[in-house]
């Protein structure tokens, strides 16, 4: 039996790149899953396609991850559907990159609205329903640019910084009622957020001497979400970036 079978997981931004390769990962375990979406919907349904195709089961949702009274229908909906929530992938994310003394404001509070107040309202809603079962895990997407900062990224930056604290407070809270809170920082990975980027100039400083692929992210998380040896892990960030942050 699969490691997740019968269970339900919800992925935030898994229309394409690494939520669309944790969407796959996860139903390769046996999960139900709820593939969040914003815009892309056309995206969202080709996910929900290639699951079912290989015998799967998933269900597309449009939600702002931003927007509270969203993310509250999210889950309603996915309670209703199939009565439980197993595992939390907070993944959705945007950048709206520039040097501090350009970025207008709502370019600093779009991306710390999406990539940690989404996060937030998110663990909130499940939070109610893992702490009832007594079980649950929840993983959130942070990035290098939250340990090592990125000229132009003030705002991404500050985002995934606050996930990371926000992992490790949240995993203190919840670990009485086995529920485990950690945290993927991936690195670059060849996705649509990074096509465009000097891949040359960035490659200088990735010692395995590439980008990462989706998958490989993807594998993190479905360690922490579905492997029985990640039960005693909690309040962790596990970089996945080909050596560019070594503590």
């Amino acid at each position: 039996m699969n490691s997740l079978q019968d269970k339900v997981a919800i992925v935030t931004g898994a229309s394409r790149g690494i939520g669309r390769a944790t969407a796959l990962a996860l139903a390769g375990e046996g999960a139900k899953v709820a593939i969040n979406y914003a815009n892309s919907s056309g995206a969202a349904d080709a996910v929900v396609a290639e699951i079912t195709g290989q015998g799967g089961e998933a269900l597309a949702l449009q939600a702002n991850v931003a927007e509270a009274d969203q993310v509250d229908t999210l889950f309603k909906t996915v309670l209703d559907k199939w009565g439980r929530a197993d595992v939390l992938v907070n993944n959705a994310g945007i950048t709206r990159d520039t040097l501090l003394l350009r970025m207008k404001p709502e370019d600093w509070q779009a991306v710390i609205n999406l990539n940690l107040t989404g996060v937030y309202l998110c663990t909130r809603a499940v939070s109610k329903v893992m702490l009832k079962q007594r079980s649950g895990r929840i993983i959130n997407i942070a990035s290098v640019a939250g340990q090592m900062g990125n000229p132009g990224q003030a705002n991404y930056s500050a985002a995934k910084a606050g996930v990371i604290g926000f992992t490790k407070t949240v995993a203190k809270e919840m670990a009485s009622r086995g529920v485990t809170v950690n945290a993927v920082a991936p690195g670059f990975i060849a996705t649509d957020m990074t096509e465009g980027l000097g891949s040359e100039e960035i490659i200088k400083f990735i010692p395995l001497g590439r980008y990462g692929q989706p998958e490989e992210v993807a594998g993190m998380i479905r360690f922490l979400a579905a492997d029985p040896a990640s039960a005693y892990i909690t309040g962790q960030v596990f970089n996945v970036d080909g050596g560019m942050v070594m503590a």
